[in-house]
């Protein structure tokens, strides 16, 4: 016999604002199998829980429908609370009334009321026909993959090697480092960002437990939390960067020069390369595009300087496969293409440039030896515009990139500091000094003669061998048109393009930003929508650099929390097979994204590997035969849901099974 208990949750304004609490209950209490039905302010509190685990007890409840927000949030809560109080965790039902009713109709008192009893009417039915289950216990593999090695993939990966577990640190560019490699100084400290970051990359190249792959991208990856399957692509670099002395002999004798893309294309580098100065790994590769031997056949200089045999032109791209327990994506962030404002006239004068072309011909390692000049030619009049590709519905970049204000107040700063004669000019929208001593370092920076205008820049032209700014000045209320001979664009943070690509892989979904989507913004904000695999750094949304390594901190220590283990209980609601309607046609073995299902040809049925299966439902609906069923999410069960929801649903007396309505604690 059932004996089902429903708990509402009042919540405030969040759902008793709109929901009719008390006839919910009264009708809810009438419904058959309901023997228990009561509210409480939060449910999810210490005596709210307590409450729930008494009622089960006392009632011998079979089980338990909670009325109150979606199962992401407190789902796990009362199921453990069910499982102090002796019942299963899997018979516990959350019915969600505030995200999908009260939170979408704040106008429609009565109507949302009727919805929340029809939605507890239904997960009612559904808890009438849960099972007890038991979860599967699965060995984790005691080891990690970091998918970017720019600050917060370096973090994240030196805190889980320091704790005793392998790592897999991929790297998709020749050398480690990311963005904050390019940056001159970092703000609000003006600490040298090499000077700081150089320590870093050589720590996780040496770490014994890190296996370092630069060069190489994630080409495949299948499994599920705690047993990853990953195929790593090794790039041809055409050289044997463990041979390598790093003598550069190979690269001062190269012919064939390209733009530099580590200093965003603002001088050149040879075809065959080192990133820079401070590169780790500290050894070249060939750009294959641009060698003349790989695409020509011609020239094979860098062969014969090579002393060593360490240049190796019948390379070929390598694929690795490893195997891992948990996943961090730490694939960092891309500039804002300028060129997309083309009022702005970036690409088109050789004076307009973004902040990070301004980082590079500010730092020492830049293309001009941390000299602020243009052609040669030190300017005198610098203006800044601020929030290029951020905040803009025309780009369809409505976030703020969080960093801009700082970066631009550290940049004006510098340029003043080279340049003390220079008149230094910043248009900005609004500033927003956030963090920890920025409100001070912006106070520092006006005061040194940095000159801010709230103004809105239409248009830059050329007048001669100067750009002219035109823009409104917002606080005057009046036009104006500023000279300058540099124009510094601080260009927005946006997603990287394999963002895509690497969404696609590990089944992670995207914010309306277009960054990776965490599982909950507050309560699980490095964790994802797939279990096993975490975020941290800019892959996830624009942050400064101690929030980034903040948000690594996190993820390694859940990938430690998971590894650190050994077993994983995995989930057991589960796709199930019956082997009487099975013909073993294989379509739901095609149609399974987590590689879960196989055929036994033997025995001409499929089968689930539980410790794969996510429990998606993708292999019900390919199956023709109605042969696959999910535990606990049965064709009956889905039935009895529906019919529940519709209008000619019983609520009268005579329906009762021994209901009663208890206690409605405010």
């Amino acid at each position: 016999m059932n004996r089902i208990g429903v708990f509402c949750c009042w919540c405030g304004t969040n759902i008793a604002g709109v929901l009719d609490l008390d006839r919910t209950l009264e009708e809810v209490a009438r419904l058959p199998g309901v023997v228990h039905a009561e509210y409480y302010k939060y449910f999810c509190s210490q005596q709210g829980q307590e409450m729930v685990e008494k009622a089960i007890k006392e009632n011998e409840l079979t089980g338990v429908v909670v009325a109150a927000c979606s199962p992401s949030m407190h789902e796990g809560t009362f199921r453990r609370a069910a499982e102090r109080a002796g019942l299963n965790q899997y018979q516990v039902e959350i019915a969600n009334v505030r995200e999908q009713c009260s939170w979408v109709h704040q106008m429609e008192h009565e109507a949302a009321t009727d919805k929340a009893i029809s939605i507890i009417a239904a997960s009612v039915e559904k808890a009438k026909r849960n099972e007890p289950l038991l979860p599967v216990s699965i060995p984790v593999v005691p080891r990690a993959l970091v998918i970017g090695a720019g600050i917060s993939g370096i973090q994240a990966a030196i805190d889980i090697a320091n704790s005793g577990h392998e790592v897999i640190l991929v790297e998709k560019e020749p050398s480690i480092g990311g963005h904050m490699a390019q940056l001159s100084e970092t703000f609000p400290t003006l600490d040298c960002s090499q000077c700081i970051m150089t320590p870093k990359m050589v720590e996780v190249a040496q770490h014994e437990k890190v296996r370092l792959m630069t060069y190489a991208t994630l080409e495949d990856i299948s499994g599920s939390i705690g047993n990853f399957h990953a195929t790593i692509r090794l790039r041809a670099a055409y050289v044997d960067r463990e041979l390598c002395t790093a003598c550069g002999l190979c690269v001062e004798k190269c012919p064939v020069t390209t733009t530099s893309e580590f200093n965003c294309s603002l001088d050149a580098r040879k075809a065959i390369y080192v990133t820079s100065p401070q590169a780790v790994p500290n050894a070249p590769v060939i750009d294959a595009e641009h060698c003349l031997y790989l695409s020509e056949g011609k020239c094979g200089i860098c062969k014969k300087v090579c002393d060593i045999g360490a240049v190796d032109y019948e390379q070929v791209d390598q694929l690795v496969e490893v195997d891992v327990g948990a996943v961090v994506v730490a694939t960092g962030y891309e500039e804002f293409d300028a060129s997309l404002k083309p009022e702005l006239g970036y690409e088109r004068y050789d004076n307009v440039i973004t902040g990070l072309e301004m980082e590079r011909l500010c730092s020492a390692s830049g293309p001009t030896q941390g000299k602020l000049e243009m052609g040669g030619k030190i300017p005198s009049d610098i203006v800044f515009i601020q929030c290029v590709g951020s905040r803009d519905e025309t780009v369809g970049n409505e976030h703020c990139s969080r960093i801009c204000c700082m970066s631009t107040a550290k940049q004006a700063y510098l340029a003043k500091k080279k340049i003390p004669s220079a008149t230094v000019t910043v248009f900005y929208m609004d500033i927003r000094a956030f963090g920890k001593g920025f409100e001070e370092f912006y106070d520092r920076v006006r005061k040194e003669g940095v000159i801010y205008r709230r103004g809105s820049v239409s248009e830059i032209y050329r007048r001669g061998d100067r750009a002219v700014v035109r823009a409104e000045d917002t606080l005057l209320g009046e036009p104006m048109e500023l000279e300058a001979d540099l124009v510094v664009l601080a260009a927005g943070l946006v997603p990287r393009p394999e963002t895509d690509a690497i969404a696609k892989l590990l089944r992670l979904s995207h914010s309306p930003d277009g960054f990776l989507r965490e599982a909950h913004p507050k309560l699980y904000p490095v964790e994802t929508a797939t279990g096993g695999v975490f975020l941290a750094g800019c892959c996830q949304g624009p942050k400064d650099i101690p929030d980034a390594i903040a948000q690594a901190g996190c993820a390694a220590s859940k990938v430690l929390s998971l590894l650190g283990a050994g077993w994983l209980a995995s989930d057991a609601q589960v796709a199930v097979v019956d082997e009487e309607r099975c013909v073993a046609c294989g379509m739901c073995v095609d149609a399974c994204p987590y590689q879960a299902r196989t055929l036994d040809l033997e025995r001409n049925v499929a089968e689930v590997e539980e410790h794969l299966c996510q429990g998606c439902g993708t292999c019900v609906t390919a199956c023709l035969n109605k042969a696959c069923e999910l535990r606990n999410l049965t064709s009956r069960q889905v039935g009895e849901m529906i019919s529940a929801l519709g209008p000619t649903r019983p609520f009268g007396a005579a329906e009762r099974e021994g209901s009663i309505l208890d206690g409605k604690a405010g």
